[in-house]
């Protein structure tokens, strides 16, 4: 019997082939199905693998209702902040994500939003739609100058050194925070490493690239919001609890920051209350990685991680080894 391999959600078609291909048993989520977890639950039992997208939380529950059988849990997506890694590691359940092929089309999405925010192309748009337009004023919808300005990087990983290179058109001064120095981009663009106050004090554009973790949900809250300048533009494509949107509102409505361009939420889909109502907010429906030819590789690479696996052979992205958890010794640990 072909080993079972579940697909959460609708996705291209790449995926469902690169799969019955290597001879996979492959079973789709019904669409009435799809963000119902008692469904995932059912659905899971008894399957080899799990190929799921951030929308779907692989916790516990989901792990005990599958069984002995499930050996890996392919994301299509490069943040795995929906799975319990470490509960998957110590059932001996491989977990791996799609990094690298997102990296362009996520920069590319981080640019549409600082220059939507920046030049308040939303709200111009919006403006001659309502016929309330009456042609061309000295002081209509003044935005910020981007050429010359100052961008701030917060994370400056794949994607967050993509978005900084992009600055390069501009002619920016560029900082970065992180853990880590990138000599690299400091070489390609004259970038520079600073704490988070200096960043956050003199950037006029901010953009997080962060990902989610215990230690960088609501890495801006009022305190740093209270930091930026008020002409400054706050830009998130990360994940959405790395704001305090509460916080966000209140800054955007009082003027603390002068805009923002978000393409995901603190708790996703819902938004804070009042956040829609803010003219000076560019709201997108977590576009980062929609583009046809990413999303393609995004679930050709999970598909190709599931794989792997099921081959004996080591995924091309596992996620627990970089964790420097050790699945294979978990397996055997009686957990």
């Amino acid at each position: 019997m072909a080993a079972r391999v579940l697909i959460t959600r609708r996705m291209p078609e790449v995926a469902a082939e690169i799969l019955q291909e290597a001879g996979l048993s492959v079973e789709l989520l019904p669409p009435r199905e799809e963000g119902s977890p008692a469904a995932l639950r059912e659905r899971v039992r008894g399957c080899t693998a799990l190929l799921a997208t951030l929308r779907e939380r692989i916790d516990r529950d989901v792990l005990e209702a599958a069984g002995p059988a499930l050996r890996v849990v392919a994301n299509c997506a490069v943040g795995f902040d929906n799975i319990d890694v470490p509960a998957c590691t110590a059932r001996g359940v491989r977990v791996t994500n799609t990094p690298d092929v997102l990296t362009d089309a996520t920069a590319d999405l981080a640019w549409a939003l600082v220059l939507a925010a920046a030049r308040r192309v939303v709200e111009g748009d919006q403006l001659v739609r309502s016929g309330r337009w009456a042609g061309w004023e000295p002081l209509q919808l003044l935005g910020l100058e981007l050429t010359g300005a100052t961008l701030g990087v917060i994370g400056a990983g794949r994607i967050g050194a993509a978005v900084a290179r992009r600055s390069l058109g501009f002619r920016m001064r560029v900082f970065y925070c992180d853990v880590r120095p990138n000599p690299q981009l400091e070489a390609e663009v004259g970038a520079q490493q600073c704490e988070l106050e200096r960043l956050l004090r003199a950037s006029d554009v901010v953009s997080l690239h962060v990902p989610l973790t215990m230690q960088n949900v609501h890495l801006i809250g009022a305190a740093q919001l209270a930091q930026m300048k008020p002409t400054a533009v706050l830009v998130n494509t990360s994940r959405g609890p790395v704001i305090d949107e509460a916080a966000l509102v209140d800054a955007l409505r009082t003027g603390r920051i002068a805009a923002a361009g978000l393409d995901v939420y603190e708790n996703e889909p819902r938004l804070a209350p009042g956040l829609a109502e803010l003219p000076n907010v560019v709201l997108l429906p977590h576009l980062g990685s929609a583009t046809t030819e990413t999303r393609r590789r995004m679930a050709a690479m999970a598909a190709e991680n599931v794989v792997a696996v099921l081959a004996g052979r080591p995924p091309p992205n596992p996620v627990n080894l970089r964790q420097g958890l050790d699945v294979e010794s978990a397996r055997f640990a009686g957990a």
